[in-house]
């Protein structure tokens, strides 16, 4: 099973950040996507501080990592979400988990963030993220979903995506799961890694937790 996954996991990583989620696209719209960076970093403008940092991470399997960097004020401080992204010819869509979208325009290697409603912002205010070189964010984010161990292998079923993910090694997670029979519930924080495959050397991501979870059992994501 371990393999099966490890396998499935590397497959994913083939796609290119320009060819993911773009299934309604018509094919004279997909061949207008030009290829994007991978990472992307700026400083916006924030009503109660200095200004937001955010840091963003597409991956390749239409998934992403945000960072924001709070600079200044009382609400100094970071944090990181995450969720799935979507393009078009034109403009690049981020749900979040809660299923909320932001919304950016791509320019050569820059993305300029737009309103809520994906419309140009009217304001001589900062809103360019810039193509950097840089890793997937380690800042915990709060995550619930269904964890299972089985054949010493664990797995996080993401209530808010749907997404399956391989988990590092965590004798509390494992010994929390207790060997029960179906997938259980499990509040955390955590954040992703890139782990490699022993077998072929090739990469995948995974989810590392940080610190205990907690396990809600008899529940699932719908309640």
């Amino acid at each position: 099973m371990k393999k099966y996954l490890l396998s499935l996991a590397a497959a994913v990583a083939l796609f290119s950040l320009f060819g993911c989620n773009n299934h309604s696209e018509t094919p004279e719209t997909v061949a207008q996507l030009k290829p994007m960076q991978q990472s992307y970093r700026g400083v916006v403008a924030c009503a109660d501080c200095e200004g937001i940092e955010i840091s963003l991470f597409l991956d390749k399997d239409g998934s992403w990592v945000r960072t924001m960097r709070y600079l200044g004020g009382k609400g100094a401080g970071s944090y990181s979400d995450y969720g799935t992204w979507e393009r078009t010819a034109e403009k690049l869509m981020l749900r979040d988990s809660k299923g909320e979208k932001t919304w950016f325009q791509p320019h050569d290697d820059a993305l300029e963030m737009l309103d809520r409603n994906g419309n140009p912002i009217d304001s001589p205010f900062n809103h360019t993220l810039k193509a950097v070189e840089a890793t997937l964010p380690t800042v915990p984010m709060a995550m619930k979903g269904m964890y299972r161990y089985m054949a010493d292998t664990a797995t996080f079923k993401d209530c808010a995506t749907g997404r399956v993910f391989l988990m590092d090694s965590n004798a509390q997670l494992e010994r929390g799961f207790a060997g029960s029979p179906e997938p259980v519930l499990v509040a955390l924080n955590a954040h992703f890694i890139y782990d490699e495959n022993p077998d072929t050397g090739a990469q995948f991501k995974a989810l590392k937790a940080d610190g205990d979870g907690r396990f809600q059992p008899g529940k699932s994501c719908d309640n």
